[in-house]
């Protein structure tokens, strides 16, 4: 029988990364993975394949409505080839993974294919082509998370459909209704929007992306309108029903009143669930809450000492360098160190166009907890960068401490968000306040330096540019 120092039980973002640091740190690794590649849900089905397509739609779209603005002339209609715009998304997650193959191979890390499930505490059942058990001193569970559906909802994977069906439609939808108006379904609506699909979101809550700044979600519903969305916001769907190639959503608006819906297709994006199913956790004695997330203590340590949970098995935010710096912690706190993770401070991205992203915290958590803040905002459409790229919707707004001018939080809908934001974190990270911001060069002309504006306009209400 193997035996292993860790061994790491899923091979997306969370686990592959958790797998080359303890390997790192000279400890004998294994990684077990159920599908015949790795790198998980974000590689195969979720971050890389979605952006691919994000970024192919972009194009296109920018083909037929904007290039003629820039001087560029296309001769005749712009075409749209599906299958080879899904054919490019899945070379991207084919390299991708395979780049994770190279890693593991690198790092000396042992790849099992096949399912894993706890016989007990120190030993792991392998179920492939033949089944074997290993033997681990550690154990680090990083399966992941499923996409959620409402309890009368069949999915068929053809007509009514989850995220993973959404990355490689062979037809554009005529059509699109989207129940959930959340990250994943906004960034899957945009893509099919651009080529062509009319699409309607259907959002239970009173806004889209309701987790975030109320702000955010705002000016993201006037942009997606814009692009013309339809916005179905405060609405309980309480039936979906295929019949042939049409699929009928009935819902009770705000005020109660019935409302039909008609597509061709139905994406249900109504958020994920843990996925423990199978893992046969109860013979190793780990236990799961009432949401069927594996519990942990503050190291991320299970109700077993020497078994781990990293990333969307458990609680928190179900975002995939959220799972990466929890394997890299974990890794660390096996090897005897003390490492530190701040919640607080790991953003989240939307990427629909614009883009969205945000770090710290919303104007509604500061109201709830009775914090006494100042708000700098700074419109992206007063910056020479966004008139240059023809990006003018969106905004930076920083939320800063009255009395200390700290920054608490960094909002942003515009162009290049998901990169923009990684400056906030780094200042979060360091404490500065929004002044130390204001004071700093930013070059010219870019995105950011809206940050600089925002800042400004948070330290002592003196943007320069408005």
């Amino acid at each position: 029988m193997s035996q292993y120092d860790v061994a790491v039980i899923g091979s997306g973002p969370g686990g592959y990364v958790a797998a080359i640091r303890c390997a790192q740190l000279g400890m004998k690794t294994a990684i077990i993975e159920k599908y015949s590649t790795l790198g998980g849900t974000c590689l195969n089905v979720g971050c890389i394949p979605s952006k691919a397509l994000l970024d192919s739609s972009h194009h296109y779209e920018s083909a037929e409505k904007h290039f003629e603005d820039h001087g560029i002339e296309i001769p005749g209609d712009v075409k749209l080839n599906l299958k080879k715009m899904i054919a490019r998304k899945q070379a991207v997650v084919d390299q991708t993974t395979a780049g994770i193959e190279f890693l593991m191979k690198k790092n000396n890390i042992k790849v099992y294919s096949g399912f894993g499930s706890f016989k007990d505490a120190t030993h792991i059942m392998i179920s492939g082509d033949e089944t074997f058990e290993i033997e681990a001193k550690n154990t680090i569970i990083a399966t992941g998370s499923k996409p959620a559906t409402l309890p009368f909802i069949e999915i068929d994977k053809e007509r009514i459909i989850t995220s993973t069906e959404a990355l490689k439609l062979k037809e554009i939808p005529k059509h699109l209704i989207i129940i959930g108006g959340g990250v994943i379904g906004l960034e899957l609506g945009q893509v099919y929007r651009r080529i062509g699909a009319e699409v309607s979101v259907i959002e239970y809550m009173d806004r889209i992306i309701p987790t975030m700044d109320a702000g955010l979600s705002k000016e993201l519903n006037k942009v997606l309108k814009k692009q013309k969305f339809k916005m179905n916001v405060s609405h309980k769907v309480k039936s979906v029903e295929r019949v042939g190639d049409k699929v009928i959503v009935k819902a009770d608006n705000k005020k109660g009143e019935e409302v039909t819906f008609k597509g061709d297709y139905c994406l249900v994006s109504v958020g994920r669930r843990p996925f423990t199913d199978g893992l046969n956790v109860e013979a190793a004695g780990v236990k799961l809450n009432e949401k069927g997330q594996v519990e942990v203590n503050e190291h991320l340590q299970t109700s077993v000492s020497n078994i781990y949970a990293i990333g969307d098995v458990i609680k928190g935010a179900m975002l995939a360098h959220k799972a990466e710096e929890e394997g890299v912690f974990v890794a660390e706190i096996i090897a005897g160190q003390k490492p530190h993770i701040d919640y607080n401070l790991i953003p989240g991205v939307v990427y629909t166009w614009p883009e969205v992203a945000s770090v710290g915290k919303t104007e509604e958590q500061l109201k709830e907890a009775g914090v006494d803040y100042k708000v700098g905002q700074f419109p992206m459409r007063a910056l020479g960068r966004s008139r240059a790229s023809m990006d003018l919707d969106g905004f930076v707004k920083i939320l800063a401490d009255k009395t200390t001018d700290e920054i608490l939080g960094v909002h942003i809908v515009g162009a290049r968000a998901a990169d923009m934001i990684a400056e906030a974190v780094v200042a979060m990270e360091y404490r500065a306040s929004a002044e130390d911001i204001s004071r700093m060069s930013h070059a010219h002309p870019t995105f950011t330096e809206a940050i600089k504006e925002a800042a400004l306009a948070a330290t002592e209400n003196r943007p320069l540019h408005i």
